[in-house]
């Protein structure tokens, strides 16, 4: 399994058992640390668990909302804990990783996986229409934005 690919389904794990438990700030980092020596020995990249799961846990309020937003049909409650989870940290990657480090379809892509691996037969099909309805949402207003960033360097070279 790829070095990211099991940094992933590390964060989802931690995540999962940390929403199961009420999702005490505190005890995130410890349930990572403990996934991470039981389930993944050789990982070398551990940094990359932490960034996604205190990514998650710093923007839960906001994803949480994007997500009901993006699936009014399905209550955040009623969302099964992996599909929620799986959302959570797609929805992380998407809006606030790196995307040079992980282009956002690969985060979709990504996020589908680890549905089919670890949620419902029907998971991976719900994942990809939530974050592709997302995506599609925040594609615009990344180009809207490129292009205002682009406007505002020539801007600044014909000044000089």
């Amino acid at each position: 399994m790829a070095s990211r690919h099991l940094a992933r389904s590390i964060a989802l794990q931690s995540l999962y058992e940390w929403d199961f438990l009420g999702k005490d700030p505190k005890k995130l980092d410890e349930i990572a640390k403990r996934n991470l020596t039981d389930l993944a020995k050789g990982l070398k990249d551990t940094d990359f668990v932490y960034e996604l799961i205190n990514g998650v846990k710093k923007h839960i309020d906001k994803i949480d909302k994007i997500i009901s937003k993006a699936a009014p049909q399905w209550p955040l409650d009623q969302i099964g804990a992996v599909d929620r989870n799986v959302l959570r940290l797609g929805m992380y990657e998407l809006l606030f990783g790196d995307k040079n480090a992980v282009p956002p379809k690969v985060a979709i892509n990504e996020a589908i996986e680890l549905a089919k691996a670890f949620g419902q037969e029907s998971s991976g099909r719900f994942v990809n229409g939530v974050l592709g309805t997302i995506y599609k949402q925040i594609s615009p207003l990344e180009e809207d934005q490129n292009l205002t960033e682009s406007e505002d360097a020539t801007q600044e070279d014909d000044k000089e």
